[in-house]
């Protein structure tokens, strides 16, 4: 069984929950859909974590790892700049540019797995169908598409039939269940299952607090909240 993770942001205590989770539900392999780092108070730690699931493990760049090299990219907001600081400071030269040269896809069967879309890791799909579907979706021949970068777990079709699915945000959701969020997949592809996982939010919201800065207090606000 294949596990989805993806959004994890420096959250510790929501990734160990959700790797006990999924490894007593049978998963044996990993897909790390990206983000991993950024606004928690554990980026090295859960980069260190993931690395331990060795070649059981596929990794895709998110966002995040882009805009730790390409400065130029970040939007203009406070939160997300303090943000940046921090966690480019805590991993390093070497670790940037290591999560940075992560590949932007992966297929694995008939699953196409992207950060955001298909043709960029910060455009989207929304829980309810919309008319950017097809343009997000334009030259893909993949019956299922998974992706993440919006925090919000659903599952749809597209007007072409193309399954869509986002797995929800491991260490940061904003859909309002502050649990922790993944998917399985099962062996043969079949069967696809969304999860959520309680974990110790408080105890995740109390260390990026403690970081210090207004970026830590809006991030500690919004793992309470579990909204953006």
């Amino acid at each position: 069984m294949l596990a989805i993770l993806y959004d994890i942001h420096g959250n510790r205590p929501a990734l160990e929950a959700v790797l006990e989770d999924a490894r007593s539900l049978g998963a044996d392999r990993w897909l790390l859909g990206g983000d991993y780092s950024a606004f928690g108070a554990w980026p090295v730690e859960c980069v260190e974590i993931l690395r331990a699931l060795e070649e059981e493990a596929t990794w895709i760049r998110g966002n995040w790892e882009r805009w730790q090299v390409e400065e130029d990219a970040l939007p203009d907001a406070e939160v997300i700049r303090g943000a940046w600081v921090a966690v480019r400071e805590a991993l390093g030269d070497g670790l940037v540019d290591e999560l940075f040269r992560l590949p932007v896809s992966a297929t694995l069967g008939d699953t196409l797995f992207v950060h955001g879309s298909p043709g960029s890791d910060v455009e989207s799909f929304t829980p309810e169908a919309s008319e950017d579907d097809d343009q997000l979706l334009a030259g893909v021949t993949a019956p299922r598409v998974i992706f993440g970068h919006t925090h919000l777990q659903f599952a749809r079709r597209a007007a072409s039939g193309i399954e869509l699915v986002n797995p929800g945000s491991v260490g940061l959701p904003w859909d309002g269940d502050p649990r922790a969020a993944y998917a399985t997949l099962s062996d043969d592809g079949e069967t696809l299952d969304l999860h959520r996982v309680e974990y110790d939010v408080e105890a995740a919201a109390t260390a990026v607090t403690a970081l210090g800065g207004a970026w830590a207090e809006a991030t500690a606000r919004r793992l309470r909240d579990a909204r953006f």
